[in-house]
C-alpha cells in the first residue's frame, strides 16, 4: 500500500517524455510532468499528450499484450494504446497511451452514466477472440479481502468478512465464473472513462488490466451497489440501466427486474469497496467516515439475507 519509489516515478516520467517527443516535435517543453496515479494496482504519469503506466509487478506479459491488442482493435469502445506491446522498466511492465480528458469529479450532475452504459453494452456484444484472458473482477475482490485480513483488527472488519463468506465461490475467485464467453471490462467506474481526442472527443473506456471474458453483470455491479447502498440517486441508476438496455447489453434482461442478474456481483463489489475502506482506516488508525460506514452497514445487512443466485441472462 506504500507509494512507489521516487526513482521509479522519475524513470517512468522519462519514458513518457521520450514517447511524447517521438510522437511530436511540437511538444511544448518545458512542460510540467504529472503523476496521475500512484497505487498498488498501477503508477500513471503524464507528459504533454502522452501517458505512461507501470503495471503491477505480477502482471502476466502475454495476457497484457492480448489486452492491448483488444484495445487497439476496438478504438470506438476502448482507448487504443500507442504501442502494441508493453516495455520493461525494472521488472515492471509499462504501456503508453494518448492522454484523454477524465470525468470531472467536481461536476457530479454531468457524470456520463449513459455513455458508460452504452460503451459497456457495446463491449459486451463484441466477440472475444480465442485466447482472451479471464476477466479479473472476482480476483480483485479477493485481493481486497486478503489485504483487509493482513491489515490487522478493526471493529468494522467482521461484517465485511461475514458478507464475503455468503457469496458463491465464483464471486470469490475460488471457482470458474458461470459465464465464459462475454468480453468484460472488469473494473468499471467513472474514473475509467476519458474523452479522446482531448478535450471534447467521444467517451472511451480505459484501463485494460482486468479486461477479459466472464460474467458481464460484474461491469454493472459498482453502480448497482452504489444504488443499493443509497450512494447513487435512483434517477442516475435508471438512466444508466436504460442506456445499457437500449444498446442491447446482454448482462440483464431487456425488461423487467434486473436484480437476479446483478445481485451477486453487486454484493461482491459492495464487499470489495468496504474491504478497501476498512483497510485504509485500519492502516491509518482512524474511524470510518460516513460513506465508508454506509458500505460496511450494507455488508452487515447482506450477511443476513442470502443472495439471489440466478445468473444466466446472457444472450
Amino acid at each position: 500500500m506504500n507509494p512507489a519509489p521516487a526513482l521509479l516515478i522519475q524513470q517512468l516520467t522519462a519514458k513518457a517524455r521520450a514517447t511524447a517527443h517521438a510522437r511530436s516535435s511540437a511538444c511544448p517543453c518545458p512542460c510540467a510532468a504529472a503523476t496521475l496515479a500512484d497505487r498498488p494496482d498501477g503508477i500513471v504519469v503524464r507528459h504533454a499528450d502522452t501517458v505512461a503506466k507501470a503495471h503491477p509487478e505480477d502482471t502476466d506479459p502475454a495476457e497484457l499484450t492480448t489486452r492491448l491488442t483488444l484495445a487497439a482493435h476496438h478504438p470506438g469502445i476502448l482507448l487504443p494504446p500507442l504501442t502494441p506491446a508493453p516495455a520493461d522498466l525494472h521488472d515492471r511492465l509499462v504501456t503508453f497511451w494518448p492522454y484523454g480528458t477524465p470525468v470531472d469529479p467536481d461536476t457530479p450532475d454531468a457524470a456520463p452514466w449513459e455513455a458508460a452504459a452504452t460503451l459497456l453494452a457495446r463491449l459486451h456484444r463484441t466477440p472475444a477472440p480465442p485466447g482472451t484472458p479471464t476477466m479479473r473482477g472476482p480476483a480483485k475482490a479477493a485481493l481486497a479481502i486478503a489485504r483487509l485480513r493482513d491489515a490487522g483488527p478493526h471493529p468494522a472488519a467482521p461484517p465485511v468478512l461475514r458478507a464475503w463468506e455468503t457469496l458463491p465461490a465464483w464471486a470469490r475467485a475460488e471457482a470458474p465464473m458461470p459465464q465464459h464467453g462475454t468480453l468484460c471490462h472488469g473494473d468499471l467506474h467513472l474514473g475509467q472513462l476519458v474523452r479522446h481526442p482531448a478535450p471534447e472527443g467521444p467517451w472511451l473506456l480505459i484501463d485494460v488490466d482486468d479486461l477479459g471474458v466472464g460474467v458481464p453483470a460484474w461491469d454493472l455491479a459498482r453502480p448497482a451497489a452504489w444504488y443499493a447502498c443509497g450512494l447513487l440517486p435512483p434517477g442516475e441508476w435508471a438512466r444508466f440501466l436504460a442506456s445499457y438496455r437500449a444498446e442491447g447489453g446482454p448482462a440483464v434482461p431487456a425488461d423487467g427486474d434486473p436484480w437476479p442478474a446483478l445481485d451477486v456481483p453487486a454484493r461482491a463489489l459492495t464487499v470489495q469497496t468496504a474491504a478497501r475502506a476498512v483497510t485504509k482506516a485500519a492502516v491509518a488508525g482512524r474511524a470510518l467516515d460516513e460513506v465508508e460506514q454506509s458500505v460496511v452497514d450494507a455488508c452487515d445487512r447482506m450477511a443476513t439475507v442470502p443472495p439471489q443466485l440466478a445468473q444466466e441472462h446472457a444472450k
